[in-house]
């Protein structure tokens, strides 16, 4: 039985229509379903032990936990791995609660600093305090075995840490190894060479929230800092890795076919598709 990956998202945090948003792509995915996207986030399904994971809790959560089980029928969800404690990639923990679901000790794996971050504040600290979840602190470069097929290994990354560290995942089945990283402020900042790590990775799932420094002309970039996808590109152009970017914010042209996405083509690089699957 096959262990796979399935891409539930690939928007930056606000999603796509964005809240409060009047912009062309905004507008158009108000008026076509077709073209909301959700917000960043990975499953891993392991049909053997019918089980599945979920990187991140979005907040679109209960529709990807939808589109997750109905691609894995019979698998239970058997923990999420969270990255950081930005609003994206944390807040679906709410359906997880006495007023939702009442999930009775879920796995959650997160960073030291995330765990104390989940256990101080409310209403995260409700979700421990009443056994909703069960918070295990993962290591920096540790590997974690969720199952005899599945082992993750969170690996740190520079972001913008407000409130917790973050993290990627490297992700390894049987077969194939994946590496998923949805935020990191700058690849030079980052303490390995990125073409060098991608090259023991089979596919990767990028940081792209930015196509180019033009995309958003009223707002100051150094505040929010991510690898522009010009650059990873032509950084990654003809790797052997299959690369797919992710986290693309609601202004992105990568959204669309265009000449933004053909010039990624042209150097060996794709956008990640909601729905896509990946055996590993």
């Amino acid at each position: 039985m096959s262990t796979n990956l399935i891409l539930l998202g690939i928007a930056q945090d606000g999603g796509v229509p964005q809240a409060g948003c009047s912009c062309p792509h905004c507008t158009a995915a108000h008026a076509d379903p077709h073209r909301r996207q959700f917000v960043a986030c990975l499953g891993i399904v392991d049909a053997a032990a019918q089980a599945c994971w979920m990187i991140d809790a979005t907040p679109d959560f209960r529709e990807q936990l939808h589109l997750l089980q109905s691609v894995a029928p019979g698998c239970r969800l058997a923990g999420i791995l969270l990255t950081h404690a930005h609003i994206g990639h944390y807040t679906g923990l709410i359906h997880l609660g006495k007023e939702a679901w009442h999930t009775q000790a879920l796995p959650v794996y997160a960073s030291a600093s995330l765990c104390a971050f989940l256990r101080v504040h409310a209403p995260w600290r409700q979700l421990v305090d009443l056994g909703n979840i069960t918070l295990h602190e993962t290591a920096a470069d540790r590997p974690i075995v969720l199952s005899p097929q599945v082992t993750v290994t969170p690996i740190p990354v520079p972001h913008r840490n407000e409130w917790s560290d973050t993290v990627a995942y490297l992700v390894q089945g049987p077969t194939r190894r994946a590496f998923y990283c949805p935020d990191i402020d700058s690849w030079d900042q980052w303490d390995r060479p990125l073409r060098a790590f991608l090259d023991g990775v089979d596919v990767a799932f990028l940081d792209a929230t930015f196509h180019s420094p033009a995309e958003l002309p009223g707002r100051d970039l150094s505040q929010i800092p991510h690898p522009f996808a010009v650059d990873t590109a032509a950084r990654l152009a003809g790797t052997s890795c299959d690369v797919r970017l992710i986290h693309l914010n609601h202004s992105n042209p990568l959204y669309f076919v265009g000449p933004a996405r053909a010039a990624m083509a042209a150097q060996g690089v794709g956008v990640g598709v909601t729905g896509d699957q990946w055996e590993v």
